[in-house]
């Protein structure tokens, strides 16, 4: 009988380079307060937000999601025939068919990969990076590209206070390659699928609605033990942690995990939720890009990072800085 060959991959994957996008347009929490029923005070209290970025009509997903590749891939060293796999993390495409992960892979001259688009809400960022990372330690892939995008302005009810004043646009980007030495750990995944309807937009409707409470106790809860198991898998202990960049969901949600896994004063942690607000799956790469850009985060810096949301689905890795 005739055996089925596979192929071999690389010991590890690490990534090489990351990038991301920022809409142009700042909305403070005073401009809210013109709007709504509101005020700067109430909320950064609840959520610890100052200001966000709203896209304007010509940052579409896809001119956002491009421009986060490019410059995550430029970051990278890599030409585009280099890449042979673009996941692209979204929960906000407006149009279910087709996906626009080919779409980005083209616009970005990348010739004739294996794409597509992954809905894991808020946790679509470290489940694309699992998948990646998996794909070229099994052969499937040489290297690969993950973006997380959203506009999630696009299914923000601008009347409902919960909401408003959380969501925001972005996206972000990480090139990931072969390693020697892994530079990803193994992904602490799961789901906690009774609590589906605690985010989500209801059939009929086209506003996204939040049981806020209820994911705050859930997210301060249930989601320590998955840092403890990312970290476990990877082989190291909070004390080895250089930062700490959690989905940017809530200040007080992060102040928490913070507090909760012991980190001290060496450990950097990530609060691009200040100035960006919640860009689900892109939360994560803008926040790390940005601690590089600053210089709070140095190449070789190991972080934990953590995504969840809508599902409820949740997902941690350890990686290397690139």
């Amino acid at each position: 009988m005739t055996s089925i060959q596979l192929p071999t991959g690389a010991p590890g994957a690490r990534v090489l380079g990351l990038g991301g996008y920022r809409p142009r347009r700042r909305v403070t929490n005073d401009e809210l307060a013109q709007v709504m029923d509101t005020n700067d005070e109430w909320i950064q209290s609840r959520v610890g937000i100052a200001e966000r970025r709203w896209a304007g009509e010509d940052e579409t997903l896809v001119e956002m999601a491009t421009a986060a590749g490019g410059k995550a891939l430029a970051a990278s060293g890599l030409a585009p025939d280099e890449v042979d796999l673009v996941v692209l993390a979204s929960a906000s495409l407006r149009q279910p068919i087709p996906g626009i992960g080919p779409q980005v892979a083209h616009r970005l001259g990348i010739p004739r990969p294996g794409a597509f688009d992954l809905n894991a809400g808020c946790a679509g960022f470290c489940y694309s990076l699992g998948l990646v990372s998996d794909a070229i330690r099994s052969g499937s892939a040489r290297n690969a590209m993950v973006i997380g995008v959203e506009r999630l302005t696009d299914v923000t009810d601008m009347d409902d206070r919960s909401t408003a004043v959380i969501f925001a646009d972005g996206a972000g980007a990480a090139v990931i390659g072969p390693a020697d030495e892994p530079g990803i750990g193994p992904v602490a995944w799961g789901s906690d699928g009774d609590q589906h309807s605690a985010i989500e937009i209801a059939a009929g409707t086209s506003h996204m609605a939040m049981a806020g409470q209820a994911v705050y106790r859930w997210a301060t809860t249930k989601l320590t033990e998955t840092l403890h198991q990312a970290m476990e898998r990877a082989g190291v202990t909070a004390a080895d942690i250089d930062v700490f960049a959690p989905h940017q969901a809530n200040l007080r949600i992060i102040e928490s995990m913070t507090k909760r896994l012991g980190f001290g004063e060496k450990t950097v942690i990530a609060r691009d939720i200040v100035q960006s607000g919640n860009t689900s799956a892109a939360s994560i790469p803008l926040a790390l890009t940005a601690l590089l850009e600053s210089g709070e985060a140095r190449s070789g810096d190991l972080a934990l990072i953590l995504g969840y949301g809508a599902g409820l689905t949740f997902a941690g890795q350890v990686l290397r800085l690139p």
